[in-house]
């Protein structure tokens, strides 16, 4: 994330100038804007280095959620956008769905689209959606919808609950977090969002440390799996407890009908970081 951006994403969390006309948030409808990134090329040297960070072997195809790492920029020009009616600092990365059409080979030209929708009460707060379609000439290859949350103000009895997955035990393998992930994960990623960053900046937004990204884990559960998913799939994931850096996180997975339950847990206590499942598309 480039300081201005980062700027423009601080600015309406901050007392007395988030009143400022152009910084002002007012919880409104959400724009009718589609934005676009055309022709972006898969690099192998890019990939290389997400698939170090996130566990995924070097292959020539970019692993199942790389492209929303293409798509991340989109995301922040909308949220930071004068029209989009929440602060990008505070909203809450709620679930994330990828529907992989096809892998996207190294060298291969991606075109991505995003537009925000589905604005709704939630058991707490609002949440909409940030959907993204990826397109290699006039294929689709790659989606996604990210969820995300604004807390405050839910309807428990009527609100979206979000998503129904199935909480599995755990019984892989306890990876260890270093302290530094969040920032290794955002060079990568583009994602610098201070709460991943240190335990001052996360602080200064509530947290007591910082915490690794949600689509950190998503991608290290997909590695996790990768070699037993089929080329075409969809994986979906709802966020639940931070992983606080450094700390450790337990994997498990089970097989199923349609694919495979997995989960991301505390190892201590057993609370859940994630919940996921794969299917056919």
């Amino acid at each position: 994330m480039a300081l201005p951006v980062m700027l423009k994403a601080a600015l309406p969390a901050v007392p007395g100038v988030n009143q400022l006309p152009g910084i002002k948030k007012t919880g409104g409808a959400l724009p009718d804007l589609v934005l676009e990134r055309n022709d972006v090329v898969v690099e192998r040297a890019a990939v290389d280095r997400y698939a170090a960070v996130c566990g995924f072997p070097v292959r020539d195809v970019a692993p199942v959620p790389y492209l929303h790492m293409l798509a991340f920029p989109l995301h922040m020009q909308l949220m930071t956008d004068a029209a989009f009616p929440f602060p990008a600092i505070g909203s809450v990365h709620l679930e994330n769905t990828i529907v992989q059409h096809r892998p996207v080979a190294i060298g291969e030209r991606v075109s991505l689209s995003l537009r925000a929708d589905n604005l709704r009460a939630s058991t707490k707060g609002r949440a909409w959606d940030m959907n993204v379609t990826g397109t290699v000439g006039d294929e689709v290859v790659w989606e996604s919808v990210s969820t995300y949350l604004r807390v405050g103000k839910g309807d428990r009895e009527q609100g979206d609950p979000g998503m129904s997955l199935t909480a599995i035990e755990a019984k892989g393998p306890v990876w260890s977090l270093p302290d530094n992930l969040g920032r290794t994960y955002g060079a990568v990623s583009g994602d610098r969002n201070p709460i991943h960053l240190y335990p001052l900046t996360a602080k200064a937004l509530g947290f007591p440390r910082h915490i690794a990204h949600g689509m950190w884990s998503k991608a290290r559960c997909i590695a996790a799996l990768e070699n037993r998913l089929p080329d075409a799939v969809k994986v979906e994931v709802a966020f639940k407890k931070p992983i606080f850096l450094p700390g450790k996180a337990q994997f498990g997975a089970e097989r199923t009908a349609s694919g495979y339950d997995f989960t991301l847990v505390n190892p201590k206590s057993g609370a859940p970081h994630l919940l996921g499942r794969t299917s056919a598309p």
